[in-house]
This record gives structure tokens, C-alpha cells and sequence, in this order.
């Protein structure tokens, strides 16, 4: 392994923020809280309209507002990464191009879900809006959500693009990122898209999280990079692991709904989401709210 041979978007914690909503739509006022809040609380990102954000069901103008508003609000105090993958190469594209104007850092690219398109096709998706834009891009790997996985062998052809900068990985297959890892460190690098398995990944040379817990907990989840970063490997062990029961209940139910519902409990913004996601059963919210009050965060 060798040096690092292209720009590194950001180091440490990437929070992918949630989007508060309300009746008439966008809470902006709760948005521009939370993205002060999260600055204030130390994180070394924001990722707006990802999965997290419900990015799904944004319509095509609010999906353009909320990174807007973000870049806009943030100031430059911290980088922001805008999700604008699809399942329609063009249409992600357009999108793209579109945060690139409006200053977003870089781009978080999903995989094309429900196409289930071919490897050859995965190459020549995410090469296709390399191409569009002029910002670094963040390949995203979440193959439970998507129902295709990015191979070693398109990400070996990927790494090749001075464009594509970095993975984040969200598969949950240590083997398959320590791969990775191995044979495209200098080329590609690793964000543990799974907040569960932050210190497994950068014990594997990953650089950082982009993290739902740390909506929540932007300090804690910074600490555990940081620290680690620091050669305090125990510490932030012991930090991943007191907050592992934590991080099991936000992904109890799919996301963003824990998490919704955690943010709503702190009095960050209203539990509006959006169907075909629904409010969280009781019995799964009431383990969640007695996990917060024994973290002292209600």
C-alpha cells in the first residue's frame, strides 16, 4: 500500500442527515437547526437527500432545495456530499450536474436499483455522470436496498477514474471490503456505510462513516474516527461498543424510521415521514426510547 492518489472528500464522521418534513412539506426551520446543530456537535460532513433523507420520495424540486438549502446553510464550514443517484443514469446525471452548480463538495452515487443492471452496466452507469459532472464521486454500495452488489472487478475499473474517489460500503461483508481494501487502497477509499461496523473498516484502512446514528450523536460518532485516527484504537472500541445496542435499535426497522422517531423523541423536528414508510411499531419505539433515556439523550 502506497499514498493516497486523490482528493479525499472528508475524514472522520458524514452525517446523513435526515430531512425533517411536515404537513405543508420541508421543515426548513428544523432543517437549518439540525445542520447547525450537527457543525456545532463536531461532524467532519453532511450528506444531504441520501436514503436517510428519504431522497426517494423527494419530489424532483425538493430533491433540488434540500441540497440547495444544505450547501447554502452549511457556508462552507464543512464539506456536503448531495445524493443524487437513480435507477435512471440520465436523470442522475441531470441531478448531478445540478448539485455540482449549486456548490455541493461531491456526489453520492447509489446503485441503480430495481434495473438490476449487468457489470458492464454498472461501469458504464456511474462512469456516465463521472463524465457529467466536475466533482468528486462517492460510489454507493447497499446491496439489501438495491439488489445489486458492486463487485471488486467494477471497482477496479471505477478506481480508475480521477473522478471516483471513494466507496461507501454498506454491504456488511468485511471480507469482501477488506478486498477491496487490499487491491485499491491508493485508488478508492473506504467509508463504512454501516454504523455498526465503523472501527472494522478502519481498521481495514477506511477513512471515516457516513452514519445515521450520528443525526443524534454527531460527537459520540466523531470520536469513535477521531480517536481511532489518534492510535487510540481501545477507546474508540469501547465507544462503538457502548453504543452498539444504540445502533442495532435505528436499524431495527428500515431507515429512517428509528431514526425519524429518535429525532422527533430529542425534539428535532416532527415524526413526518413519508409512505410507503410508516411510523414505527410500539413495541420496537418503546425499546428505542428506553435506550436513549440509558444514553441520556431524552
Amino acid at each position: 500500500m502506497g499514498s493516497f492518489n486523490k482528493e479525499i472528500v472528508f475524514r472522520g464522521a458524514g452525517t446523513a442527515l435526515i430531512t425533517p418534513m411536515c404537513a405543508e412539506g420541508i421543515d426548513y426551520e428544523s432543517f437549518g437547526k439540525l445542520i447547525d446543530d450537527q457543525i456545532a456537535g463536531g461532524v467532519d460532513a453532511l450528506v444531504v437527500a441520501g436514503t436517510t433523507g428519504e431522497g426517494a420520495t423527494l419530489t424532483d424540486e425538493e430533491h433540488r432545495e434540500v441540497i440547495k438549502f444544505c450547501v447554502e446553510k452549511t457556508a462552507g464550514r464543512v464539506p456536503v456530499v448531495a445524493g443524487t443517484g437513480s435507477n435512471d443514469t440520465a436523470y442522475a446525471n441531470d441531478l448531478s450536474r445540478y448539485a455540482c452548480d449549486v456548490g455541493a463538495d461531491a456526489l453520492l452515487l447509489v446503485t441503480p436499483y430495481y434495473n438490476k443492471t449487468s457489470p458492464d452496466g454498472l461501469v458504464r452507469h456511474f462512469l456516465s455522470t463521472a463524465e457529467a459532472t466536475n466533482k468528486p464521486i462517492i460510489l454507493y454500495n447497499v446491496p439489501s436496498r438495491t439488489g445489486i452488489n458492486i463487485p471488486l472487478s467494477v471497482y477496479r475499473e471505477l478506481a480508475k477514474h480521477e473522478r471516483i474517489v471513494a466507496a461507501k460500503e454498506a454491504s456488511g461483508n468485511i471480507s469482501a471490503i477488506a478486498e477491496i481494501a487490499a487491491e485499491l487502497s491508493d485508488d478508492l477509499a473506504l467509508y463504512s456505510g454501516n454504523d455498526d461496523q465503523i472501527v472494522p473498516v478502519l481498521s481495514l484502512g477506511g477513512i471515516g462513516v457516513i452514519s445515521v446514528l450520528s443525526n443524534i450523536m454527531p460527537r459520540e460518532t466523531h470520536d469513535i474516527c477521531a480517536k481511532y485516527a489518534a492510535g487510540d484504537v481501545e477507546g474508540s472500541r469501547d465507544l462503538q461498543l457502548k453504543l452498539l445496542k444504540l445502533i442495532n435499535l435505528l436499524f431495527v426497522e428500515t431507515n429512517p424510521i428509528p431514526i425519524k422517531e429518535a429525532c422527533a423523541m430529542m425534539g428535532m423536528c416532527e415524526n413526518d415521514i413519508r409512505l410507503p414508510l410508516c411510523r414505527m411499531e410500539e413495541g420496537h419505539r418503546k425499546l428505542l426510547e428506553a435506550e436513549m433515556r440509558a444514553q441520556g439523550l431524552i
